[in-house]
């Protein structure tokens, strides 16, 4: 474009050059007749004139032209230069931001896909100039300045289930026989948009989302507004306030949506699980190889309960350990889809404790809410669950967790194991009632048959405790079809007995015993 306004300003030149000349000569030569040639001057200098003016204002629109194309130069170096100074910088960002809460990643550095370099470029070569960058799952850049960023991600799926394979009925642990839900439908079963970026200070970060569940549309905390503040002081102290999830499995340290199957856990880890609420947190590296999380929370589920509702004890407290002593890392979730080349592994260690209400427990068909419940899937809170005139409304909820696994070439093994105390009941006749103990286990393998391309999956679980022994199996099978984690077409297989969890979010239902399928094709920028 610059040199073609170049070749233009000199045909000017040239053109103007040869005006003034013509008009030279004609002015020199000797008038002839009076009458004759004051009217072909004045004709002449009408004709000049007019063309001057024509070339004063295209000359005056090529330097327009000129200092539009000189502005867009300037603009393009200065993004380019912003772009080329500022990557290595991006990308360390980009190992410290938590896909799923906004949180820094505990220790790592592969917690996404590394940013790709943009086509910034006029060159026709090269195509068209593209404004903005992509991440993949930080998703796109709107805006980039001195005083702060912005970043729009989308996370969505839509699924297919099919629970008619389920028996129809199932009995408590109390002798009571209750129906199971059995469901067949489509649904665009979720969408979570995320704005994520850095305002004033790149160290001061915010995430912030609306979240909905399609599949429970007319029940609480269906459409979600919520997210997080942030603030790193170094690689060891990084300290966050709003909601996010109580790290006290390993599903909810926040790796969320990196899991085998879509946005769907094993029963015993849905069980035994913490949820999300509002709180304060701190995180960071111990050392190079040890990471820990720990918060402090208003309860155990904040989704479809009001402040009103809470106790005001403040006694929510979640910490998870975290120690990577191969590789320092262990990728951003479970699965191998980064193919280590080198053997990574990890232990950790997880506790929560609670002191919960029944009021300030959602209702049992809340969305992405967990119940303090027995093996059998009874909440406890239930009236005369235990016995006639006895009805809990207070219970101290305790909970520890320890998880290991190993990846190496595409191949991926994780077991986690769990256990959970319930005890200092309240409530009309309770006093003598027993404590309650549950303990349960999971594991979970996987291998890419094809690199970045076609994976493979089991796993299973169970829950163990005077109230029953629930337990399920999966199979799945996952295509990545572009080669990378931004979509994926999942389907899975699982096999369910006594179901002690499960609604309308999630492929298996409370009670259930017997098959279920779900296909699902998810998006995540």
């Amino acid at each position: 474009m610059i040199p073609a306004a170049w070749r233009e300003l000199v045909k000017f030149l040239l053109i103007l050059t040869a005006v003034v000349t013509c008009s030279g000569f004609a002015n020199s030569q000797t008038p002839g007749p009076q009458s004759d040639s004051a009217t072909a001057d004045s004709q002449n200098a009408s004709e000049v004139l007019k063309k001057l003016d024509q070339l004063v204002e295209h000359n005056r629109q090529l330097e327009e032209q000129n200092r539009e194309l000189m502005d867009q130069i300037v603009s393009y170096h200065q993004v380019l230069a912003k772009q080329a100074g500022s990557l290595p910088e991006a990308t360390d960002k980009v190992k410290e931001v938590e896909p799923s809460t906004g949180s820094a990643t505990v220790g790592d550095p592969q917690q996404i896909d590394q940013p790709k370099a943009v086509a910034n470029s006029t060159s026709p070569e090269e195509g068209p100039y593209k404004w903005g960058g992509y991440t993949p799952n930080l998703g796109y850049k709107i805006a980039n300045t001195d005083r702060g960023d912005l970043s729009v991600s989308i996370y969505s799926y839509a699924r297919y289930l099919n629970q008619l394979g389920l028996d129809a009925t199932y009995q408590d642990a109390f002798g009571s026989v209750k129906n199971v839900q059995q469901r067949q439908d489509f649904q665009l079963q979720k969408v979570q948009i995320k704005f994520l970026g850095w305002i004033m200070n790149p160290k001061f970060r915010y995430f912030l989302y609306a979240w909905s569940s399609n599949a429970s549309q007319g029940l609480g905390a269906q459409v979600v507004l919520a997210g997080n503040l942030n603030y790193t002081f170094n690689k060891h102290l990084s300290v966050g306030a709003g909601i996010r999830s109580l790290p006290g499995t390993r599903s909810v340290e926040g790796n969320f949506p990196f899991w085998l199957g879509v946005d769907t856990r094993l029963i015993a880890d849905e069980f035994f699980r913490p949820s999300y609420t509002s709180g304060v947190w701190a995180w960071g590296k111990i050392s190079d190889r040890l990471d820990y999380i720990a918060m402090l929370g208003n309860n155990l589920s904040t989704l479809g309960v009001s402040a009103a509702q809470l106790n005001n004890g403040f006694d929510t407290l979640s910490t998870s350990l975290v120690w990577t002593p191969t590789t320092g890392e262990f990728g951003p979730g479970f699965g191998d889809f980064e193919s280590h080349q080198k053997l990574a592994t990890r232990l950790a260690a997880h506790f929560t404790r609670s002191t919960e209400d029944k009021q300030e427990q959602p209702s049992s068909d809340q969305f992405e809410n967990t119940q303090i419940r027995l093996e059998d899937g009874s909440v406890i809170f239930t009236p005369n669950l235990f016995g006639p005139g006895i009805s809990i409304t207070d219970v101290t909820y305790k909970m520890a967790a320890f998880d290991g696994g190993l990846k190496y070439h595409g191949f991926s093994m994780e077991v986690e194991y769990f256990l959970r105390w319930l005890n200092h009941f309240k409530g009309p006749d309770t006093t003598g009632l027993a404590p309650i103990f549950s303990h349960g286990f999971q594991m979970q393998t996987s291998a890419m048959v094809l690199p970045k391309t076609l994976q493979v999956y089991l796993g299973g679980s169970t829950i163990y405790g005077k109230y029953g022994n629930p337990w399920d199996f999966r199979a799945g099978v996952s295509l990545f079809p572009f080669h990378n984690r931004v979509v994926r077409w999942n389907n899975e297989f699982l096999y369910l007995h006594k179901s002690a969890v499960g609604y309308t979010s999630v492929p298996f239902a409370l009670g259930g015993t017997g098959p279920v399928f779900h296909t699902n094709l998810e998006l995540a920028f």
